[in-house]
């Protein structure tokens, strides 16, 4: 039996249990930084196996596999939070297969089916040990969606002279099962929009008495509306998400300060920096024709990078994927506007952020993430499973002794 043929009848084998962490961890769903029930699962799992581990605060796991015999580091990731929001009774046409039972909370991200993917992969390979060299690290990640947990999880690798990593993230645009290595830009960079404009309050009735900053506002949005399209760089898309307008709370008071916030969105850091910097320029110069001033929030200083693919881990993904795998699930598709903590991973360690698709309309499965009717399709997690492990294999080698 050669290893791609181990691999699929371990993944077999290890289906049902995968699916039943996902169910476990999707009950009782966590957010950001108090993971702690995820936190305890992750690390029964671990003592099972009798595999080392090494908690880093708060809740995040780095679970060691060490195979004794020199090679490649190998640095398999998952993030393991959950949302701040209620998830509908249903998919989009039918009940769920379980629902979180924490209130406002729920998975519909699909951490819970990465964690469950990285578990799995943890059994599988540790089954595949005295055929490998080198080390794998599983690494469950805190407080991805508000990006808190990264940065100590990054330095707690540092003493590994990590060689690749690997993430895989659920989509809900491709199709059941499809795998997607791509290289370059997978998720979209982001920069902060805040900002508050100041003018001088006043009753309703007087506004020639008052600076009023809700026109100061409007004027702005106007303004940046039309200089976006003229001045960012045509080919090289970003986009712009207002999404709080506030100013003032009674229908007769003139307020002192209206803020307007958002985010951008680019895949290229660059053209990110250049918005970011139109967006200023043009508060200020709008806030001093209305007699006002313009203050920013300190996110306005934060440029979050795109999450971008190695070229040649990419190509060796592809490979090797096409050698488990049947024929026809290897695909490329667009990148996604969503942004993501592994970019901070990709920085570091050339590697492989992959999608996994899980639509299939007809069952349900194709809601947004970030959505109260998205729902994870249970089908997929052996693809995922199978993916993680081969791109392992293919960088710690078997051992011929």
């Amino acid at each position: 039996m050669n290893i791609n043929e181990e691999i699929l009848k371990l993944a077999d084998e290890y289906e049902p249990y995968m699916v039943d962490c996902r169910r476990k961890v999707h009950t009782f769903a966590e957010v950001a930084m108090k993971e702690d029930k995820t936190h305890a699962f992750i690390l029964e799992a671990a003592k099972k196996l009798g595999l080392p581990y090494e908690e880093v605060p708060t809740t995040s796991v780095i679970v060691k596999l060490d195979t004794g015999r020199p090679g490649k580091v190998v640095a398999l990731r998952a993030d393991i939070d959950a949302l701040p929001m209620e998830e509908a009774e249903t998919n989009l046409v039918g009940p769920r297969t379980c629902h979180s039972e924490q209130p406002c909370t729920c998975h519909a991200c699909g951490h819970d089916a990465h964690t469950a993917m990285l578990l799995g992969a943890m059994q599988m390979l540790t089954r595949l040990k005295e055929k490998l060299n080198g080390t794998v690290l599983f690494c469950f990640e805190e407080g991805e969606e508000p990006n808190s947990g990264v940065a100590a999880l990054l330095a707690a690798l540092e003493k590994y002279n990590v060689d690749t990593c690997w993430a895989i993230h659920v989509y809900a645009a491709p199709e059941e099962g499809k795998m997607c290595v791509d290289p370059g830009p997978r998720m979209a960079g982001a920069c902060g929009i805040d900002m508050t404009f100041r003018g001088k309050g006043g009753h309703g009735s007087r506004p020639d008495l008052a600076v009023n900053p809700v026109f100061c506002g409007a004027s702005f949005l106007n303004n940046l509306s039309v200089a976006f399209p003229q001045q960012l760089t045509a080919g090289k898309t970003v986009t712009m998400g207002i999404t709080i307008f506030q100013g003032g709370e009674a229908l007769n008071v003139i307020p002192e300060t209206a803020r307007i916030a958002g985010t951008f969105r680019f895949f290229d850091a660059e053209e990110g920096k250049k918005a970011q910097q139109l967006a200023k320029q043009t508060a200020e110069h709008t806030a001093a024709i209305h007699n006002c001033t313009v203050e920013y929030d300190p996110m306005m200083s934060i440029i979050g990078i795109p999450t971008i693919t190695d070229a040649a881990c990419s190509k060796l993904a592809s490979r090797v994927l096409n050698e488990v795998l049947p024929i026809g699930t290897v695909v490329h598709c667009d990148p996604w506007y969503g942004g993501e903590s592994f970019r901070l991973w990709l920085e570091r360690y050339p590697g492989v952020f992959a999608f996994l698709g899980i639509k299939n309309l007809s069952e349900g499965f194709g809601a947004e993430h970030h959505n109260i009717y998205f729902d994870f399709n249970e089908k997929v997690l052996k693809t995922g499973a199978v993916s993680t492990v081969r791109y392992a294999i293919e960088w710690m080698g078997e051992n011929d002794l």
